[in-house]
């Protein structure tokens, strides 16, 4: 395996990945892009940082010595946490999560966005399920949740095998990587580690986009995660599989922002064709209306057509922040697997509870030890 260096925004005008040349309109900001190498099979690979050309020390005058930075709780995650204590847990959660999407395909999507609510609401800690009044998943944003039993089946087995071991934060985790690495998506290591949080308050899960709010907002919402309008473009063509439902398109059919009137973004054909299958407002549509169960860049091509299915997707076409980033993942589908695993694992690494007194290692996924 080789290594494959970073490639930060700045320079993506005067570099070219595999043949292809990225158009400098990209050059946002200095969030990393990384490209996979095609090796026949998809496979994990390594990241490392470019390393700037080291100046000869003459003439120089040596800065003085700092004090050593202060580690994000993400650098104490590694991929051998579980090495000793628990060597067949990917096993497991892979062998679980496949069985279930087996019986139902949906799941797989239904996984990675649980993982996301999870990391969006006070880090990747399972705040997200526990099962109590008042709790993250009682919020209305998490109405349509769905995944939770999967988590369960993988916790009891794991439980058997390595009984107070293993985070049910570590098990989302890794659970929404082999969903993904199912329906076509690309794999990549998971660093074990996390702990699992003893708090989960239903008004923080509400604060969740929820597919109606502008481009400023969404923005700012990762930003507040730690991530970048990179991260926004790439995580959103998950929505490359999955569904929607209905309820949560009605405005945008008939009384968008108040005027009376379907969305005007709207490709007119596909606006009739959704009012036909939203008859029902508990009806599901699919997210992507070309290959709603292949993991592929359909999703942003779409957006070109005017066939996104929440106002959010089709906004990050048409606003000039994001635009030029849509049409690049657009045209370039090896691009965006690589951009994905990488905006995955920071998406995975977000506020990590991973200290000595911080979190716990839950018994049961839905409540808190005893």
């Amino acid at each position: 395996m080789k290594w494959i260096n970073s490639v930060s925004l700045e320079d993506l005008d005067r570099l070219a990945l595999h043949d292809h040349k990225l158009p400098p309109t990209v050059s946002q900001d200095n969030a990393t892009l990384v490209f996979e190498r095609k090796m026949g099979w998809r496979r994990s690979w390594q990241i490392r940082p470019l390393i700037p050309k080291q100046q000869p020390l003459t003439g120089r005058v040596l800065p003085k010595a700092k004090a050593a930075p202060v580690l994000p709780p993400s650098a104490f995650l590694s991929t051998t946490y579980y090495l000793r204590s628990c060597p067949n847990l990917e096993s497991i959660i892979q062998q679980k999560v496949n069985a279930w999407v087996q019986k139902d395909s949906t799941l797989a999507a239904s996984i990675i966005r649980l993982h996301f609510h999870d990391c969006a609401v006070r880090g990747c800690d399972a705040s997200i399920l526990l099962n109590h009044p008042g709790s993250e998943r009682s919020a209305e944003a998490s109405r349509t949740l769905r995944g939770f039993t999967v988590i369960d089946d993988i916790k009891a087995e794991v439980e058997r095998q390595c009984p107070k071991t293993v985070s049910c934060a570590d098990i989302l985790t890794a659970a929404a990587r082999d969903a993904t690495l199912l329906v076509g998506g690309p794999f990549w290591e998971v660093p074990f580690g996390r702990k699992d949080g003893k708090i989960s308050i239903a008004k923080e899960a509400n604060t969740v986009p929820q597919g109606h709010e502008n481009v400023t907002a969404l923005l700012n919402f990762f930003d507040k995660m730690g991530l970048t309008f990179v991260d926004l473009v790439v995580l959103s063509g998950a929505h490359t599989i999955g569904r929607c439902t209905c309820y949560s398109i009605q405005q945008r059919l008939y009384n968008f922002n108040g005027t009376g009137k379907p969305d005007p973004s709207l490709n007119i054909n596909y606006l009739n064709s959704l009012r036909k299958q939203c008859r029902l407002s508990s009806n599901y549509v699919n997210l992507d209306v070309t290959t709603p169960k292949t993991f592929d860049v359909a999703y942003y091509t779409n957006l070109a057509k005017k066939l996104g299915l929440l106002s959010t997707d089709q906004l990050l076409y048409s606003d000039s922040r994001t635009g030029s980033l849509v049409n690049l993942m657009a045209s370039q589908p090896e691009f965006f697997i690589g951009q994905f695993a990488v905006s995955m694992v920071k998406l995975g690494n977000t506020n990590v509870l991973t200290g000595k007194n911080q979190g716990e290692v839950r018994q049961n996924c839905n409540y808190v030890n005893y």
